[in-house]
């Protein structure tokens, strides 16, 4: 069998240990082991050095600090009571409008995403916060969850963004340029989800109750007690924005400052700290194993040719570089459906992003790598929230044991549409995308 054969017939393997339930780092790292091997004529030697080397190339890699900084960032924002103050104010400004609950649990998500950068993070920490308040004034059960499910995802998209720097990682972008882009289909995505709730509410007027206005004065005292957030987020995304840190900085100073703010708060004790400490080396940990999983499999494939091979086949067939990126989108938000952000982003990247280098769509190769980028987080973003398998539709229904998955299902789907013109948005018109860059 060649190595062409061997890496096609691995996609077969891989998919077969996901449905068995294997974890996904762990199945590409056997995948890759097991093609390396193979690919090798079954000599150990070169597959035990590729494991040496690979292993360290990987984890001495400086871009990856950033991940497990941000992820203690958002662990401190989660303990310092900034998501409570972010929807105080959101609530006090729109809470008395037809559907105002919820919209400012959408641009309470929004703003906590800014400074926490993980969605499943975001859905849950607003949970905890909006749910009580959104049931407190006659919101259904479906439309609250469906509500905090959609607006969870925002913590992917609007920078700083771990999945982000996993792109620009595999593809060798400048992060800094990927987060500038990410900032408008960011604000897309929060207005098309108020969007959503006002056209929502007026179909279903008996899905969302109403509240008193709130006096003025009121008002701007709860927005006064969100400058933590806003004196962070500028810190950290203008710094990088302005050259005065690099992200890595950027990450450390962010971290440090987010830290500070919980302890000046009183929650942060040592117990508190221990916890934050060992759940960002927790999920640190799973992120750097699915990364080498993803780096081994991934080595093996370029080893195969199956993704210059792919490339190009797409090529030769001479269709619309707009009909590629099409069909590849279409599959990110079947596949978003039945696997985790991360996991396909390591998967996908490596075979994809050849083959949209490949085409011509009229860009500089950079535009296109953060055009194409921006698109793939959006779409992997709408599969967080896309029945069956949705992370953050399980991770807000744990909280609400009351409310039915089917009446989630059924509401989320409003989100989805939402998103989905989004998306065809930004595909027809990457100038959205790429304004900032100038």
């Amino acid at each position: 069998m060649s190595n062409l054969e061997l890496g096609f017939w691995s996609f077969p393997v891989l998919l077969l240990m996901v449905f068995l339930r294997a974890p996904i780092g762990l199945a590409m790292l056997l995948c890759g082991f097991g093609g390396w091997f193979l690919a090798m004529g079954g000599n150990p030697t070169p597959l035990l050095a590729k494991l040496k080397s690979e292993t360290y190339t990987t984890f001495s890699s400086y871009s990856l600090t950033i991940i497990p900084l941000f992820l203690l960032m958002g662990q401190f924002a989660t303990l310092s009571g900034m998501s409570q103050a972010l929807f105080r104010a959101a609530e006090s400004f729109l809470g008395h409008r037809r559907g105002g609950v919820a919209m400012a649990a959408v641009g309470a998500c929004a703003g906590f995403g800014a400074i926490c950068g993980s969605s499943l993070a975001t859905a849950a920490t607003m949970s905890k916060v909006a749910l009580p308040e959104l049931k407190r004034y006659g919101y259904s059960g479906g439309f609250s969850t469906a509500t905090l499910a959609a607006g969870g995802t925002l913590g992917i998209l609007i920078p700083p963004s771990v999945i982000l720097v996993i792109y620009a990682i595999l593809t060798e972008q400048n992060i800094a340029k990927l987060f500038l882009a990410a900032f408008i289909p960011g604000i897309l995505a929060a207005l098309g989800y108020v969007l959503t709730i006002s056209i929502y509410v007026r179909l279903y007027p008996e899905a969302a109750g109403t509240r008193a206005p709130v006096p003025m004065a009121e008002r701007f005292a709860a927005l006064g007690k969100t400058w933590p957030v806003m004196a962070i987020f500028f810190m950290v995304v203008g710094g990088i924005y302005l050259g005065w840190f690099t992200p890595t900085e950027a990450a450390a100073i962010g971290a440090a400052a987010t830290g500070l703010v919980a302890l000046v708060s009183g929650s942060l004790g040592w117990s508190v700290l221990k916890q934050s400490l060992l759940g960002t080396a927790r999920t640190t940990a799973m992120i750097f194993f699915i990364v080498l999983g993803a780096g081994f499999y991934n080595g093996f494939l370029a080893l195969s040719g199956v993704p210059q091979f792919m490339a190009d086949w797409v090529v030769g067939q001479g269709l619309s570089p707009w009909l590629v990126l099409t069909i590849i989108l279409v599959f990110y938000l079947i596949f978003g459906c039945l696997m985790d952000s991360l996991s396909m982003i390591l998967l996908t990247v490596p075979i994809f992003f050849p083959v949209i280098s490949a085409m011509d769509f009229g860009m500089s190769p950079e535009h296109v790598a953060i055009w194409f980028g921006i698109l793939v987080l959006i779409v992997v973003e709408v599969g967080l929230i896309t029945p069956p398998v949705g992370m953050n539709l399980f991770i807000i229904n744990s909280m609400d044991r009351e409310t039915p998955m089917t009446e989630t299902y059924k509401t989320v789907m409003f989100f989805v549409g939402s998103d989905i013109v989004r998306v065809i948005l930004l595909v027809a018109f990457p100038s959205i995308t790429l304004f900032l860059l100038g």
